[in-house]
């Protein structure tokens, strides 16, 4: 078969630009993040000029997380590995400072401001690591994801830092709508009762009692003497609604409800919180801003509160 001048420059072109959509691809900055809500700010720092891989979806438990083969394959091929650190991801936590000798690595809550941080008593000289509850809190690590990977790829700075200032911007308008419908919840209801204490940093910048079954890390148990004291708290001071969270079992949480029972007092289950992983991928509630905006939201009107059914910007599933 012969080809004539035309065919062989359409099949030299042809090649060519199979050859180049590699070199495309590859141009990408590609980075492996352990959370879903470290992923989320490099997508929004990054855009179309980053490639990610989160490697804890909806529902998935960092404290007890442990790396799978292909997350170390993942983790060993990327340009940049982020990880929240202050020890949420526990069982990691050895493989990645290892994994620094080959590949750059950061930490993204470690250089937060210690004056921003909580000390936790289940755990000596370690902070608790809920920073993302806040998002003025948040902000600082956002910063630290756009730093860490100007530093990888300086030739898209102004970029990330243009994509960056949008974020932050946005960041701004869910701490000041938090602010507002946290404000409509009655004083005396400012309770909030979940599965494990991760909370606390929300408790603090929005002035609720936060008190968590288990501690800080879901790998405590809730002990019978734990339930029986919140038991009695939700009886004395007449609290009407508890929460579960995604990435932990209801089981400790229902036993709070049919012990307040048992006592004469009905105690409902608010919601549903997202706490150490956010909804799933391709919903609202899979972003940084639909995770927070559903739990402001879910805990003012279930506490006798009033914000908006669809939260912040009217995106919230129905029926939450």
């Amino acid at each position: 078969m012969r080809f004539s001048r035309r065919d062989f420059i359409k099949t030299s072109f042809a090649g060519a630009a199979a050859l180049a959509t590699p070199a495309l691809a590859m141009d990408k900055l590609t980075v492996v993040a352990t959370t879903g809500m470290i992923a989320d700010a490099v997508r929004r720092i990054g855009g179309d000029f980053v490639e990610v891989q989160g490697l804890m979806g909806a529902g998935v438990d960092p404290h007890s997380y442990r790396q799978t083969r292909s997350d170390i394959v993942a983790m060993t091929r990327a340009d940049l590995v982020l990880w929240h650190g202050l020890y949420l991801e526990a069982q990691m936590e050895a493989f990645l400072q290892k994994l620094e000798k080959r590949v750059t690595v950061r930490a993204v809550a470690e250089n937060l401001p210690r004056d921003l941080l909580r000390a936790h008593p289940d755990y000596d000289s370690k902070f608790d690591p809920h920073v993302w509850m806040v998002p003025s809190i948040w902000v600082h690590c956002v910063n630290a994801i756009r730093d860490a990977m100007i530093d990888v790829r300086p030739d898209m700075a102004g970029t990330f830092m243009a994509n960056a200032e949008g974020f932050v911007g946005e960041l701004a308008e869910l701490q000041s709508y938090a602010d507002t419908a946290i404000a409509t919840v009655p004083e005396q209801s400012r309770v909030l009762i979940t599965a494990h204490d991760a909370f606390s940093y929300f408790g603090r910048d929005f002035g609720f009692d936060v008190l968590g079954i288990q501690g800080i890390s879901t790998e405590s148990e809730a002990g019978l003497n734990r339930i029986g004291e919140l038991v009695d708290l939700l009886v004395d001071r007449q609290i009407g609604a508890v929460f579960v969270e995604s990435s932990v079992s209801d089981r400790s949480i229902r036993a709070l409800t049919e012990g307040a029972a048992a006592k004469g007092h009905d105690v409902i289950i608010g919601g549903e919180l997202f706490s150490d992983a956010m909804g799933q991928d391709g919903t609202y509630e899979g972003t940084y801003l639909g995770m927070i905006d559903h739990n402001v939201t879910v805990i003012a009107n279930a506490l006798g509160g009033n914000a908006p059914a669809r939260g912040m910007a009217g995106k919230l599933s129905a029926g939450f």
